[in-house]
Parts: C-alpha cells; sequence; structure tokens
C-alpha cells in the first residue's frame, strides 16, 4: 500500500480545489491572486496612478487577466536583486466568437474558437459553463460566470460505427455546443450572460467581451487512499496556486529578495500580448519597485544581473500505458515530487546554475525532486521561462508538478505534489 498522504498535502491541495472552482477563467484566477494577496494585506496598485513602494511593502497588480504580487523586504535597497516564481492563469479550450448564438434543427448553440491546443475529444459530454469579463458602454467590465449552462455532444456510435477505430474531430463543424432548445432566431447568449454578471447589465450595453468555456465539474481526490488528485485547469492553476500560496507563506524580513509572483495570460497562444509574458507587465513593474527603490538604471541593470526566475508549469509524468512517448532514462513519477524541465534547444530555460539552485532549494525544503527530458523523438513544448529570460536577461530554471491528461478538460496529478512544488518554492523565496 503506497504511505499516507500527509494531512498538509491534502490541506494544500483541497485549497487549490477552491482556487480553481473560483477561476474558470484567467480573469478569474488573476482576481483571485488578488484577492488572496490583498487579505494578506498587499495593497491594490492602479497601473494608472503613482506608485509609492517602500521597504517592507507588499504590492498585488492586475493587468486584464494577469497578476503581479511583490513582497518587498524591509531591508531592501537599490541593487536587491528579485526572486520571481513565474506562471501562467489560462487554460487551453474554447472561447466564444462575434455573433455567439447559433443552432438550427432545434438546437440553440454558442458559437466557439479553439483556444490553444486542448485534446478536443476531452470536452465532449460535459456540462460546462461560459466564464470570463463583459465591458458595457460606460467601459465598466463585468466579470461573469454561468454555471452549467453548454454541452459539446459526441455523435451515437450507431451513426458513425467506426469511432472506436478513430474518432476524428472537425474544430468547426464538431465542436460548437448546445445551450438550449427552440427557434434560434429568439435565443440570445450575450442576454444569458448579461444577466449571469447580474449589477443589472443589459445585453444591448455589452460592447465587448471575453469569455470561454470551462469545465464545472468539481476538483477531488481519488484512487487507494485518495491520493489522486482530478480537476480542471491544473494547467497551469496548479503552479498559480502554489505561488502565491508559498509567497504569503514568507514573511518579508524572511524573504532573500524581492519576492515577486508572476502569472501570465495567453500562455496557451504564445504570450504574445500586453498580458502575457512576451509582453511589458513584469518588466513595467520590476522597473517601477526598483524606482521606487530609488535605484538608478545601473542599479536596477545589477538587481536583474543577480535574479532569478522560477519558472513553474505543468510537466509530464510517466503514462503507464505509453511509457516508450519518454526519455528512457528519465522516468519522472506522479507523487515523486517537482519535476526540473532541461531541453538542450533552451524551449526550457533551465541552466547548471538554475538546476543548482533549484535541487538546493529542493533539499532546503525537505522535498523530492526529479527531472524532466523529452525523447528524442517527441517535439517538447515550452513556458514562459525562455521568454521571460529573453525579455529581462534574468537566470530562469524551469520547473513544475508532473501531471497526466494535459490539455484535458480534466487533468489529474498526485495530492501531494503541489504541496511539494509549493515547499520547494518558498525555499526559493527565503535563500
Amino acid at each position: 500500500m503506497p504511505d499516507a498522504v500527509p494531512a498538509a498535502a491534502r490541506a494544500h491541495t483541497e485549497d487549490l480545489g477552491a482556487f480553481v472552482s473560483a477561476s474558470p477563467s484567467s480573469y478569474h484566477a488573476a482576481l483571485e491572486v488578488a484577492r488572496r494577496a490583498e487579505a494578506a494585506g498587499y495593497v491594490r496598485l492602479d497601473e494608472t496612478a503613482a506608485w509609492d513602494v517602500v521597504p517592507g511593502g507588499r504590492y498585488v497588480v492586475v493587468r486584464d487577466g494577469s497578476v503581479i504580487a511583490v513582497a518587498v523586504p524591509p531591508s531592501a535597497g537599490a541593487t536587491t536583486p528579485y526572486t520571481i516564481l513565474g506562471t501562467h492563469t489560462d487554460s487551453t479550450g474554447f472561447k466564444l466568437k462575434p455573433k455567439p448564438t447559433t443552432g438550427r434543427d432545434g438546437w440553440v448553440q454558442a458559437g466557439v474558437e479553439v483556444y490553444g491546443g486542448p485534446l478536443l475529444n476531452s470536452w465532449l459530454d460535459r456540462e460546462v459553463e461560459l466564464a470570463g469579463r463583459l465591458v458595457t458602454s460606460d467601459g465598466t467590465e463585468h466579470l461573469v460566470r454561468t454555471g452549467p449552462i453548454a454541452r459539446i455532444p459526441q455523435l451515437a456510435i450507431h451513426l458513425d460505427r467506426s469511432a472506436n477505430e478513430g474518432l476524428t474531430l472537425d474544430k468547426q463543424r464538431h465542436t460548437q455546443p448546445v445551450v438550449g432548445l427552440g427557434d434560434v432566431s429568439q435565443a440570445d447568449v450575450l442576454a444569458e450572460l448579461a444577466a449571469a454578471a447580474g449589477d443589472a447589465v443589459e445585453a444591448a450595453d455589452v460592447l465587448g467581451y471575453d469569455v470561454v468555456l470551462a469545465e464545472t465539474q468539481p476538483p477531488r481526490a481519488f484512487g487507494i487512499g485518495e491520493a489522486l488528485w482530478a480537476s480542471p485547469r491544473l494547467d497551469n492553476q496548479l503552479s498559480t496556486h502554489a505561488a502565491i500560496t508559498a509567497l504569503l507563506a514568507v514573511a518579508p524580513e524572511d524573504l532573500a529578495g524581492i519576492g515577486v509572483v508572476a502569472a501570465f495570460d495567453h500562455e496557451e497562444i504564445g504570450s504574445g500580448s500586453r498580458s502575457g509574458a512576451a509582453g511589458p507587465f513584469l518588466e513595467d513593474v520590476l522597473r517601477r519597485v526598483s524606482a521606487g527603490l530609488g535605484a538608478s538604471e545601473d542599479e536596477r541593470a545589477r538587481a536583474f544581473a543577480a535574479s532569478l526566475c522560477v519558472s513553474s508549469d505543468v510537466g509530464h509524468a510517466v503514462h503507464p500505458n505509453y511509457p516508450e512517448r519518454h526519455d528512457p532514462a528519465n522516468h519522472p513519477h506522479a507523487g515523486g515530487g517537482p519535476i526540473l524541465k532541461i531541453n538542450a534547444n533552451q524551449r526550457y530555460a533551465t541552466d547548471a546554475h538554475g538546476a543548482a539552485r533549484w535541487q538546493a532549494a529542493c533539499a532546503a525544503a525537505g522535498v523530492p525532486s526529479q527531472e524532466f527530458v523529452s525523447n528524442n523523438t517527441v517535439p517538447c513544448g515550452s513556458t514562459t521561462g525562455p521568454i521571460t529570460a529573453t525579455r529581462l536577461g534574468i537566470r530562469v530554471v524551469d520547473v513544475g508538478a508532473a501531471i497526466l491528461s494535459m490539455h484535458s478538460a480534466r487533468e489529474l496529478t498526485a495530492v501531494v505534489d503541489p504541496w511539494y512544488l509549493s515547499r520547494a518554492m518558498q525555499a526559493v523565496l527565503a535563500a
């Protein structure tokens, strides 16, 4: 029998479940990070206002679906380096199109566009919700989530006898969810969203929206000893939750440098946006923090040169049904602790110095660690890590937690691994 799951690990992962449930979209996730930070005493900063950054201060900034939290040690000065925990808030799936009300043959449907690279078949026959933000004519942003309202129905096997020999889904024709019955001309998906937003929002007053489909089945532990954890959006809310939990657990006076959580939107589609890792958000915030501490450009550059970014995104545990897809010598196991991601072609930004820093942090935290490298015949994914290293010149190490079913509507990890990851992050912040 496997070892019992430590109570602290179970409590951490149950809190992860609460985080995921509160965060059906990147906009919800960013505000949930900000809410937790503010509840712990962090001050919300407005990018359009002047900032008064002081030693000992704690701050949080939201830009669209991205969020950055900053904890400044009381002893911080102009050349104090940064320790950054970089993650992302978005998940693969579907995004609502313009003119969202469609349908035929008595079915009302919502028009959606594929977002990123989801496992399409995993979204079939699930009750999902619409979630995101609406912007009204006065420029006000309203968060919205409908609860279960939609389903992408699979074709019955009686009408496709070859389905079990190889299911192929057309991204346009086969992925549009049903949301109701009746005459399409009398239906209005946007009106349903406006009603769900509350605040007396009228559909005619909604001039813009960013809305995605979101899985609604709650996260849960299961399996022998309830050692397994299934949840939507583990990629990458697992890392975002681990990072903010770690930062809030370290007192400012115990930080080795200026502690930062940077959770970006749009990683799943390349990070190229004003709120993505390829945009200026992190650099904007760090420069303003350094300026608030009286740093000259030379002193700011010295701080960056001594800084470290731990880029955390979920990675692949060895799949017991497909072990040949993994490197034969490096087999990261679920429950085996955080993974250190390495790639010769810099799809991950880990180098020898970053690896040493991470391994030392895991040892200090009493956390097991393992390494991931791709099989040479399987193309390697990437993260925000190389982008951050390229934009800022800060040393980056890529890490994560091992999961199965990555990019599925519902992913799988070990209950202990999110806790292990967060503990190692705490050790990095205090190193």
